[in-house]
């Protein structure tokens, strides 16, 4: 309800002891009113084109000049492209598509996702027999293995071969060796996180390529990046874990690195103790496999 003729004077004189005493538009404006959208004679002003974070390309629709926002969503065009920087995704989507050993490699070799790679002087693929069952996986390649192209032949690799040939097995006959990283890091620092997870693909693709019945994973590290395991190597060391792959579950084996034994020769003496359950686990999965032949 309107108010009366003295309350709107008095809110005039309230309004001229306040400083408001004079107008500031030609006509009043009644701020009490519904807001109204914009019509078409007066339109809402536009930023200019190719302005801040706004990337042009010429074209536009077809029959029609000018330019138009990348990205725009443009029905006609379809989405924009984008640059390929996604190096796990390219890892990922090359090991599936490789069908051998050989594939793999070859994938590896000319792999650029990795900056691990820059530094390197080989690829350090695998070594010793892919077709027998029992497979170990180490960390990544060391001076030598780098100079050498092949895993475990520095001194942690003899201490490798002598610690599998005291339970009968070598890698010239039964054993194949690969490592979680196939590029030596720089002065063997740990990988980053962005390096570890852009070798992991081939790794995988390599594990189901092999199709082992056994896995032996040498320390921490790799233990870690095929598990998932967090626990400290001493924890897991001589217990039994399991992988899946190729619609089975192959026991999993995690132990001390050799290059852990050399610095503390103490724990040989623990590694022996997994070597021992290796020992058991390979002659029992072979039986098994007689077993099956004879049906």
């Amino acid at each position: 309800m309107p108010g009366s003729k003295p309350d709107l004077l008095a809110v005039l004189a309230w309004l001229a002891d306040a400083g408001a005493d004079e107008a500031v538009r030609e006509s009043p404006a009644d701020r009490f009113a519904a807001t109204t959208s914009p019509t078409a004679s007066n339109p809402p002003s536009k930023p200019p084109r190719g302005g801040r974070g706004e990337l042009l390309e010429s074209g536009g629709r077809p029959g029609g000049g000018g330019a138009r926002p990348v990205g725009a969503g443009d029905p006609l065009s379809g989405p924009a492209s984008v640059p390929n920087t996604d190096s796990i995704g390219r890892a990922i989507e090359i090991a599936a598509a490789c069908r051998t050993l050989a594939e793999l490699q070859n994938a590896l070799e000319t792999f650029d996702g990795c900056t691990l790679k820059i530094s390197a002087t080989k690829t350090v693929f695998a070594d010793g027999t892919p077709h027998h069952g029992i497979m170990l996986i180490g960390e990544a390649p060391g001076r030598e293995e780098d100079s050498a192209g092949l895993p475990f032949v520095g001194r942690a690799g003899k201490l490798l071969d002598k610690m599998f040939a005291a339970i009968g097995l070598d890698r010239k006959t039964n054993l194949y060796i690969t490592n979680v990283l196939n590029w030596r890091p720089p002065d063997n620092r740990d990988p980053s996180p962005d390096e570890a997870a852009s070798c992991l693909p081939f790794l995988r693709r390599h594990i189901e390529l092999v199709s082992p019945s056994l896995i032996v994973l040498l320390g921490a590290v790799a233990t870690r990046h095929v598990m998932g395991r967090s626990d400290g190597i001493m924890r897991l060391r001589g217990k039994w874990l399991e992988y899946y792959v190729n619609g089975r579950m192959v026991p999993v084996m995690p132990t001390l690195h050799p290059a852990y034994l050399l610095r503390r020769a103490i724990d040989k003496r623990l590694a022996w103790r997994d070597l021992q359950e290796i020992s058991a686990k390979v002659n029992l999965l072979r039986l098994l496999e007689v077993r099956d032949e004879r049906g």
